[in-house]
């Protein structure tokens, strides 16, 4: 009589599915937007509404040209309140930060996670042809973990 195996039904080596998890697979894409000609206060307004740390400042063609974040706007009410100067009188062009650093829509979700490490930012924006498409954030990056938690976090996952 021969020997009967103890490990059950095996796997065929090869089959396992690749799965490439993009950036864009899980940015968001309705995204609340600035102007550099709009007032820091209505900038606070917004931030305050919608619960964001803030946003993308974009041109009148969609084109990214800066980003607003809640400490830009708290060094604008310091410095308001140091000179004496009205809060409703700033700008959103003179307060954004110019130099954003954008990321690719087709990089692999597990790369960009790395990127947040390293960077210490808490979004990216995804601009393709010019145009802002869309924001990635530390906690889309979470989502998409949530969504593997049933699979193996290694090299088959990733592409």
């Amino acid at each position: 009589m021969g020997i009967k195996s103890f490990q059950g039904a095996r796997k065929q080596q090869g089959s396992v599915q690749e799965r490439i998890l993009r950036v864009k697979d899980y940015m968001s894409t309705n995204l609340i937007t600035f102007k550099p000609n709009q007032k820091v206060h209505s900038v606070v307004e917004a931030i305050i509404k919608n619960k964001i740390s803030g946003g993308p400042v974009v041109n009148e063609k969609n084109e990214l040209v800066g980003i607003i974040s809640e400490g830009d706007c708290l060094k604008q009410l310091s410095d308001s309140r140091y000179y004496n100067m009205p809060l409703e009188e700033d700008l959103v062009e003179k307060r954004m930060i110019r130099d954003v650093e954008t990321i690719d829509g087709n990089m692999d979700i597990f790369d960009a996670a790395n990127k947040f490490l390293n960077s210490k930012r808490r979004r990216f924006p995804i601009v393709e042809n010019g145009k802002l498409v869309g924001q990635i954030s530390q906690k889309d990056i979470l989502k998409a973990a949530l969504q593997l938690k049933s699979e193996n976090w290694n090299s088959k996952t990733k592409g």
